[in-house]
């Protein structure tokens, strides 16, 4: 890798010369500009809006614009007139726990290469000192003509460095949460659970840009002069999803699906219902029903002999008779639930004649 920045971290009295490398790439597919009418290739020229003249690199400056379009010429002279202490230097100004560094200050990545044969001690005695403090340091460089803040942690056996933002260049949240109040039940927050746990980790090594493949591809075909074929629609997952219940079930579900788990047996496939109708189905449902069952059997035991015998039309009349003068013995609550029965049995026959 080649080098982009060489200086110094500065450690206490420590001087530790390295080299900068970039830590990571881009591997986005770029494109270029053409004229529609013959494929010509569009570029850009820099003309000067005063007198229209095309302007070479060596010709060009810096400028600051006032409010009112007014301009400031500034040079690398007066830039490099400047104080500024890291210029070549990475000057450590603390060691924090990296809980206290927000994700949201990171910026771009870069290793930090001992330079020469002396700086390989210092650089180490660095490394080992992060690795047991578990700690990351906070420092102050200088890097294409401005000052910058970054944090300094151990990658395997390398001293990376983050370019961090200040903290007045992250911009703050308010605004941006939900405005009106929602409640979340623990059911839901029981299911989410559920599904953090079923997607678990992933090896970071093994995601890929499925886009940039993509468009690959198609460079591919079209230089090939194959025709690309169409990609397949993929779903969306349309729709407006009215219980949240119901999608995080089927979400757990196909979470376990595509890492090859067996559902649970019994466990409910759920669709996506309205909370209205899933009050409806279920336990409390099934309860409702037996409930019912149950006072419209009691109702049935209350109602003369007659009705009962018109009902009974299976020919299990022994049975019947059986049911009905217990039924009739606890509707009455008398005592003598023999004659209760025996008068009841009278017109039971007439009806049977």
């Amino acid at each position: 890798m080649r080098s982009i920045w060489n200086g110094a971290i500065s450690f206490g009295l420590v001087s530790i010369p390295i080299k900068l490398l970039n830590a990571t790439e881009n591997h986005s597919v770029s494109f270029r500009q053409i004229h529609l009418a013959d494929g010509g290739r569009v570029r850009y020229r820099k003309v000067c809006e005063l007198d229209g003249q095309e302007l070479a690199a060596a010709e060009i400056g810096k400028a600051y614009e006032e409010a009112d379009g007014s301009m400031i010429p500034i040079t690398d002279e007066d830039l490099g007139a400047l104080p500024l202490p890291t210029a070549r230097t990475i000057e450590i100004v603390a060691f924090v726990p990296a809980a206290s560094i927000d994700p949201l200050q990171m910026d771009a990545a870069y290793y930090l290469s001992a330079d020469g044969v002396t700086a390989a001690k210092p650089y180490t005695l660095l490394r080992e000192a992060l690795k047991r403090s578990r700690k990351v340091a906070v420092a102050k460089y200088a890097l294409r003509g401005r000052e910058r803040l970054g944090m300094l942690r151990v990658v395997d056996d390398v001293i990376a460095m983050h370019g961090l933002l200040w903290p007045d260049e992250i911009r703050s949240p308010e605004g941006v949460a939900p405005q009106s109040g929602v409640t979340v039940r623990e059911a839901e927050l029981d299911l989410a659970d559920a599904l953090m746990d079923t997607l678990g980790e992933v090896d970071l090594d093994a995601l890929h840009d499925d886009y940039r493949e993509a468009v690959e591809q198609l460079i591919a075909a079209k230089a090939e002069g194959r025709t690309p074929e169409p990609a397949e629609a993929q779903g969306t997952g349309g729709g407006k999803v009215i219980d949240l219940i119901a999608a995080l079930e089927n979400s757990v579900r196909e979470a376990k699906e595509a890492r090859g788990e067996e559902p649970e047996e019994g466990a409910p496939v759920a669709g996506v219902t309205s909370l209205a109708g899933r009050r409806k189905s279920g336990g409390t449902g099934a309860k409702k029903k037996a409930s019912s069952a149950r006072a419209t059997t009691k109702r049935t035991a209350k109602k003369t002999a007659p009705a009962r015998g018109t009902a009974k039309k299976t020919g299990k009349k022994s049975t019947g008779r059986t049911a009905e003068k217990k039924a009739a013995g606890k509707a009455s609550g008398k005592k003598t639930a023999a004659k209760t029965t025996a008068k009841k049995a009278a017109p039971r026959k007439r009806a049977s004649a």
